[in-house]
């Protein structure tokens, strides 16, 4: 089997049960040994629409911090609704799991699952997923501006101007949710999941101007409540969150810096349980 080469990005295609074909980017950050992080990394888009072979600024932090990342082009709302956006992230994540020699990895090289916006969402299923099915092991989760709450009702979105009605975020949730029951079910909404034992560690990055920040530092005490290791990473505005997440034109420096240390940190720490203390990065 030939391995993933390095430099430029690398398109390949992987089939998921029930699905199809789904695509992904391979992309190789130059700074890692064997045994650096790899990182599933799941795009932002309201759940509707986006795309994996985009600029991506947390791609392109993830890279910078020393990990290799693939990214994923999963099904969108409303043709595919859920459950096939995790399904086929659960897949991803076993794909990478058996071929990180083909990634240019070894064994020992930590997997973690990364998203940003609704990619957040999906990453914390996938995270859910992983642990009801025993496998793949995570070394841990990243969750970027995560859609979390499909109430869409925190003080931080409505200081955006954002609501129930007109709200690319709330009709996002209704495209992905399709069927009302949805809304119960864990890997739909994680942070409403009644288990929340047994996660991996989790690093939830939000913003002081980022409209998803409330529902955030919500899903973070919930984590820190059932015993998992939850670092929340509050980054200085303004940073026009998650909007500009699908723009690597406003990748601003004063941010990046902070955001790339920090997952820097993160992925090289081990991954020991416990209690993270919320903090905030410097201006």
């Amino acid at each position: 089997m030939n391995t993933v080469a390095d430099g430029a990005p690398t398109d390949l295609q992987i089939e998921v049960p029930q699905i199809g074909a789904v695509a992904l980017r391979v992309h190789e950050s130059g700074t890692a040994g064997r045994t650096g992080p790899i990182a599933l990394h799941l795009h932002g888009g309201a759940f509707t629409c986006g795309c994996a072979t985009l600029p991506s600024p947390l791609v392109a932090s993830l890279l910078a911090a020393g990990a290799r990342v693939v990214s994923l082009q999963y099904p969108l709302a409303p043709a595919q609704p859920f459950p096939a956006a995790p399904e086929a992230a659960y897949a991803a994540l076993a794909w990478i799991d058996r071929e990180r020699a083909r990634l240019g990895r070894s064994r020992r090289a930590p997997l973690f699952v990364a998203g940003e916006e609704a990619g957040g969402t999906i990453a914390a299923a996938a995270a859910l997923m992983a642990r009801d099915r025993g496998e793949p092991a995570l070394a841990g989760s990243i969750l970027l501006a995560p859609m979390l709450d499909p109430c869409v009702g925190t003080a931080s979105l409505r200081h955006r101007k954002a609501g129930a009605f007109g709200c690319k975020w709330a009709d996002g949730w209704a495209q992905y949710l399709r069927n009302p029951c949805d809304a119960d079910h864990p890997y739909a909404v994680p942070a409403l999941a009644r288990r929340q034992q047994d996660l991996p560690r989790t690093l939830l990055v939000s913003a002081d101007d980022d409209p998803m920040r409330d529902e955030t530092e919500a899903y973070a005490t919930r984590l820190r409540a059932a015993g998992v290791d939850a670092t929340m990473l509050r980054l200085p505005g303004p940073t026009g969150w998650p909007c500009s997440l699908a723009d690597c034109a406003r990748h601003a420096a004063h941010w990046r810096a902070p955001l790339v240390d920090g997952l820097r940190q993160f992925m090289n720490r081990g991954q020991g349980r416990g209690r993270a203390a919320t903090h905030a990065a410097a201006s």
